[in-house]
């Protein structure tokens, strides 16, 4: 931990050399426009000084003239040219003192830039933290931007639309890329895996045959099945009269096995067709209210819910299902990022449509567009008051890495010139109100 000023910039040295140099070289290198400032400010410091030895030579002239009884004027130019020197020099030293020693003599309170930086740093960044970040400042800001309305207004242009779209695209595609297909489906594997293992499956499933049964949605199926078994029957009658025939005893005669064979296949073929073509087919009956009762049962009997779930585990278990699953989020990926590459791909036109329509909805619906500014001041206030600290050590650990010497050169570049027409001032204000006290004395003098 870093306690005071100079431990704190003590402590960067230590802890990040390199972090510290590069931002001392970045602020005491002097580019050509710094180059050019300064000569700006060493022209205004002539012209001060200039000014300086005017008033000086007059208060000369002045003086002599006076004591050579040129005449009550003399007097008071006199007057004025000697607090315009007063006025001069006491501002040069209050330049002055902002960054060196004048005359170079360790005056105190002098040199105040180089002396104080670190001090000015962490008052300018307590400055910007209550200023700049404070939760009203931020509110009162964003509430006169009106961000809600001019985003609105934004997305509504079916150009900007589209550069959001293919923005948004490039982002997915860079996500997508940057993800490892092994981590991805461990991740998904893991979570199904976890989903099912904490919810009951046999209740659902019962609740959806009962209301499969209920609407007759399974009768399709079973339409296909016997529908199909009917044909298979029809193609493979020698198959099926020679395994029963297969099966009888061998004392029997062969004649009676054919018969029996070909009895059973007419029987069997007659009950499918049967069943097939009479929706009131007692078999069919007799399934529907075996699915009835199995739908109870997955609701309500303990034996069969737990029999499924351990069918369940055993299923979700196998090194095939969970492959299943894992393959599943590469393909997923890959029609993903062919979607988000595909310009005319229904994804993208999806995305713009919406876009386009929220555009449009935010532009004129004042509820959502104070729905959008809430979420942007909560979303800015959330940062700025969690991180105010961040970022104004930003500020004060950035000054706290300055060289004393070059940052005085640096700022003094920068509002030196400025800061030369306070002198400049002085001279003359000064000059006025010495000619204004010596005009009012001797008024009264008289």
């Amino acid at each position: 931990m870093c306690a005071g000023d100079h431990e704190r910039v003590e402590c960067m040295e230590r802890t990040n050399p390199d972090e510290k140099g590069v931002t001392a070289r970045a602020m005491t290198t002097f580019s050509a426009a710094d180059e050019e400032k300064q000569r700006g400010v060493r022209r205004m410091k002539l012209t001060a000084a200039g000014l300086l030895l005017f008033v000086a030579l007059v208060y000369v002239l002045a003086t002599w003239a006076d004591n050579s009884g040129a005449g009550p004027w003399a007097g008071y130019v006199a007057a004025a040219a000697e607090a315009g020197m007063v006025g001069a020099l006491a501002d040069w030293f209050a330049v002055t003192a902002l960054f060196r020693h004048p005359l170079g003599l360790p005056i105190p309170h002098t040199a105040i830039i180089p002396n104080k930086k670190d001090q000015l740093g962490v008052s300018l960044g307590e400055f910007v933290g209550e200023n700049f970040l404070s939760e009203e400042v931020v509110r009162q800001r964003l509430r006169a931007v009106g961000i809600g309305s001019r985003l609105g207004a934004w997305l509504a242009d079916p150009e900007h639309a589209d550069r959001v779209t293919a923005e948004l695209s490039a982002a997915l595609r860079g996500a997508l890329t940057v993800l490892r297909d092994s981590d991805v489906q461990a991740v998904v594997g893991e979570a199904i895996t976890r989903r099912a293992d904490a919810q009951e499956i046999a209740p659902g499933i019962g609740k959806m045959l009962e209301k499969v049964v209920a609407d007759g949605g399974h009768k399709r199926v079973v339409d296909l099945i016997v529908t199909r078994a009917h044909d298979w029957l029809v193609w493979h009658d020698t198959e099926i009269m020679d395994a029963v025939q297969g099966g009888a005893p061998g004392w029997t005669p062969r004649f009676v096995d054919k018969r029996v064979g070909e009895r059973v296949y007419k029987e069997l073929l007659r009950f499918v067709t049967e069943m097939r073509d009479m929706p009131s087919h007692p078999a069919r009956g007799a399934l529907d209210r075996f699915l009835t009762d199995f739908a109870s049962d997955l609701q309500s009997d303990t034996d069969t819910r737990a029999r499924v779930e351990r069918l369940k585990g055993d299923v979700l278990g196998r090194g095939e299902v969970q492959d299943l699953i894992a393959s599943a989020w590469t393909a997923v990926r890959s029609m993903i990022v062919s979607a988000a590459e595909d310009e005319r791909s229904e994804l993208r036109l999806r995305v713009r449509a919406s876009l386009l329509s929220l555009g449009a909805r935010m532009a004129v619906e004042p509820k959502l567009q104070a729905k959008v500014d809430g979420w942007v001041e909560g979303a800015a206030v959330y940062v700025v008051t969690t991180y105010r600290k961040e970022i104004t050590s930003l500020i004060t650990d950035t000054v706290a890495g300055w060289d004393a010497e070059h940052t005085t050169r640096k700022i003094e570049a920068h509002i030196g010139r400025d800061l030369q027409f306070i002198r400049i001032n002085g001279t003359v204000v000064g000059s006025l109100a010495g000619l204004l006290i010596y005009t009012v004395s001797r008024a009264l003098g008289a």
